[in-house]
């Protein structure tokens, strides 16, 4: 499963800071049962949009670490939300097959 984030950040503060904070809960988000990473993407014509990515075994995984409350993650989103506007675009399932092609 992929959960899909537009995070748009505010003036004052910076892409930078909002992936450092992005990092620490990542950190802690990773150590439960089913996380499988997570991506931060700047968007190339406007550096204060990022594409968040985070990837999950199965829904149930990560609804199981939503219902464990931790408020230590709880307090490192809370430290940077009145600097972003996050938009959810979706959650979406892994593909059956997956074609990849690169001329490298």
């Amino acid at each position: 499963m992929k959960y899909i984030f537009e995070v748009h950040i505010k003036e004052g503060f910076s892409a930078e800071e909002y992936a450092e904070a992005w990092v620490r809960a990542s950190r802690l988000i990773q150590q439960y049962p089913g996380a499988m990473g997570t991506e931060l993407h700047r968007k190339i014509d406007d550096p204060r949009k990022l594409l968040a990515v985070a990837t999950w075994r199965c829904k149930d995984d990560r609804g199981a670490m939503q219902a464990q409350h931790s408020v230590e993650i709880e307090k490192i989103i809370r430290s940077v939300a009145p600097f972003v506007e996050i938009r959810s675009l979706g959650e979406f399932e892994d593909p059956q097959w997956v074609v990849n092609f690169s001329l490298d």
